[in-house]
């Protein structure tokens, strides 16, 4: 069965950085999907930080110019770089991965941003 797994969460001070990775285990076809990052911070909607489609990508204000995303097609895994961090960074880091009618969701990276 496709599934996602995430990594690289952690506590960083403000200013410091983070590169989360998403492998989509079990495809051959991990070039044709949509992949994205989300995040959910305590009593707040979950909400797109970037997404890549193909080497097209797509960022949330919030996120443009100091979140990089980025995919490797032959390890299957896509990555979120960020940098400058700033403590409304701080949530649960979700990786979503499209294709058609199927969407895959990660359990989730915790972020945690603090001094």
């Amino acid at each position: 069965q496709v599934q996602l797994e995430e990594s690289g969460g952690g506590l960083v001070q403000p200013g410091g950085s983070l590169r989360l990775s998403c492998v989509l285990q079990r495809t051959l076809f991990f070039r044709l999907y949509t992949m994205a990052w989300y995040r959910q911070a305590p009593g707040k909607q979950r909400e797109l930080v970037a997404s890549i489609a193909g080497d097209i990508t797509n960022y949330a204000d919030f996120a443009k110019g100091r979140f990089t995303i980025s995919r490797d097609n032959a390890q299957n895994t896509v990555y979120l770089q960020m940098n400058s961090l700033i403590p409304e960074d701080a949530a649960r880091y979700f990786c979503n991965a499209e294709r058609g009618a199927s969407v895959l969701w990660g359990q989730g990276t915790q972020v945690t941003v603090s001094s």
